[in-house]
């Protein structure tokens, strides 16, 4: 088999230009085009991080010293739940729907996604539900938390209509990872390259599946939530008021049977990048390949299994509070099989450190941190002393924001070549990861003992002496994020015009995104090798190689190697 038909004349078709991209800006509007979704995704989730970022920034300069008066506390209620609600469902969620759109056809060796045009749609959907909840900056933001518990977010407690731009965004938005899950799930059944079977897939692909079908389960169920809060507000029913045969307990039931599975919608496809970004650096086949799949689908099936360990200091008898328990330690042991197989990899491996690896090694070793603290708060009477207190804050980042963003950067570093056919800066990107890396554990990790001594969440000034030194460090932390965030952008956007010239495998990778040229051509690929192992690209070189190899002693006279 020749270069010609492994598909490398696809390098000369892509320089010739198509119609999409003759269009110029219009042509983002009307495409339907996986990999330009997928970048539309991915430059919306930006602009909505840095606004996020900006949140955040706020809430750690009002709790820098005590007594603060930069933020009143209507407008700290509004900042709170404007940065959680933006950072779960406006960025966290969507970015790896955007890797996803971006590489799953790549990845399976497809040329676009089952439907193009609802996968557009997703994109829109998600776009309008941004705009639905920021413009209600206008007017009056909600102030009754991401969460929304009830009675809080009732009409006589939150009267103002933000609440209901944050019902209209959380509908969009959950309809927008509804249609794109559907498409997701479509597409990796029915589209494979052949040869892929379920044993060959990548593991990014099979975390994306596991996700998809998690979207499907908690966001249904959490769209049926928030029409029976709108109902409650305009309507007058008495789904969660309890002097109308109600119960607000029902709120907190039906919002973490959405929560606790949308912890893994946010960190499944994290530990999907992990999965494949360790092997291609540490140049050996990924260790236990079939025990993380399954660890995988352990991990989401029993994540439906634990809503209630957020709601231990609600009346439940013992033995369901024991059941809840018991199964937030049983989680633990997918988790765990799948940090001793990344472990594994690593080990003795021909380790390349590179600014994605890095990225990768951090996240993994701040989830096990994540991890162990959810250790103590899922032992009940424990939980008890620290509900509501900063020791939560603290886990919950480490875990969602943790795993995902350390993951999000890492993919950014090792998948921004295939997309635009440049590199960006490994000196650069080093010292983002190192302001990350401390920024994070700064701002987080001190945020335990400020819960340990007391403090509690969701107040907007303190005049507690012993606090006072948990907020500012943790404060300077939080602007060492902004940095490192900020060295990112900075890099992405001298990359683009300065970046060095990429090539289709600039990382000697082990999936088939690596087989076309960088950046894609709209078609994918020309021709569509068959995938005979979990890394096919290693066959694609090595076939190549041995096909040069018997011309060269072709054309040399020497005898052929059978």
């Amino acid at each position: 088999m020749s270069d010609h038909s492994l598909g490398r004349p696809q390098i000369i078709a892509s320089a010739v230009d198509n119609p999409d991209r003759t269009r110029g800006w219009t042509s983002w509007i009307t495409t339907t085009d996986h990999k330009k979704i997928g970048i539309m995704y991915l430059a919306t989730v930006l602009v909505f991080f840095i606004l996020g970022g900006v949140e955040a920034l706020l809430i750690r300069t009002q709790l820098a010293v005590p007594d603060n008066t930069l933020l009143t506390p209507e407008r700290y209620n509004q900042i709170l739940t404007m940065h959680g609600t933006t950072m779960v469902f406006l960025v966290v969620v969507p970015v790896w729907a955007g890797f996803a759109n971006y590489l799953l056809p790549l990845m399976l060796g497809a040329r676009d996604v089952a439907f193009p045009r609802l996968n557009a749609w997703s994109y829109w959907m998600y776009l309008f539900g941004g705009i639905a909840l920021y413009a209600s900056m206008l007017y009056s933001p909600p102030e009754a938390g991401w969460f929304s518990y009830v009675p809080l977010s009732l009409k006589q407690y939150s009267g103002t209509n933000g609440q209901e731009a944050w019902i209209y965004m959380v509908h969009l938005t959950g309809l927008s990872s509804i249609i794109g899950a559907i498409n997701f799930i479509a597409t990796i059944h029915n589209m494979r390259a052949p040869g892929m079977g379920w044993g060959r897939m990548p593991l990014f692909v099979w975390t994306i599946l596991i996700y998809a079908y998690l979207v499907i389960v908690a966001l249904t169920s959490l769209a049926a939530t928030v029409t029976m809060l709108l109902l409650d507000r305009n309507f007058g029913t008495g789904f969660f008021d309890p002097a109308q045969g109600g119960s607000a307990l029902l709120w907190q039931h039906l919002f973490w049977f959405f929560g606790h599975p949308e912890v893994y919608i946010l960190v499944l496809p994290a530990f999907g990048v992990f999965s494949e970004i360790l092997p291609v650096f540490a140049r050996k086949p990924i260790f236990g390949y079939k025990a993380i799949a399954a660890a995988t689908v352990g991990i989401a099936f029993l994540g439906m299994l634990v809503w209630a360990h957020h709601m231990f200091a609600t009346p439940m008898s013992t033995t369901v509070l024991a059941f809840f328990m018991l199964m937030s330690f049983v989680i633990a042991v997918p988790t765990g099989v799948k940090i001793f197989n990344w472990i594994a990899t690593l080990w003795r491996g021909t380790v390349e450190w590179t600014t994605a690896l890095l990225y990768c090694v951090g996240g993994i070793a701040t989830f096990t941190m994540g991890g162990i603290t959810g250790i103590f708060l899922a032992v009940f009477p424990i939980d008890w002393q620290l509900t509501d207190t900063y020791f939560v804050v603290a886990h919950f980042h480490y875990t969602a924001f943790g795993a995902s963003a350390f993951a999000m950067f890492g993919a950014l570093y090792f998948w921004w070549p295939k997309m635009t056919g440049r590199m960006l800066s490994e000196k650069t990107g080093k010292l983002g990861f190192a302001l990350l890396f401390i920024g994070f554990h700064t701002t987080f990790l001190i945020q335990h003992s400020a819960g340990l001594s007391g403090m509690p969440r969701r107040i907007y000034e303190y005049s507690e002496s012993s606090w006072t030194v948990y907020n500012f460090i943790s404060t300077i932390g939080a602007f060492m994020i902004a940095l490192a965030a900020a060295v990112t952008v900075f890099s992405v956007v001298w990359s683009l015009k300065r970046g060095a010239i990429a090539g289709p495998d600039p990382w000697k990778a082990n999936t088939l995104e690596w087989f076309t040229p960088s950046p894609p051509p709209e078609n994918n690929f020309d021709v569509v090798p068959r995938v005979r192992s979990v890394e096919p690209m290693k066959d694609i070189r090595r076939e190549i190689e041995q096909r040069t190899n018997s011309e060269q002693r072709y054309r040399s006279g020497q005898p052929l190697m059978r």
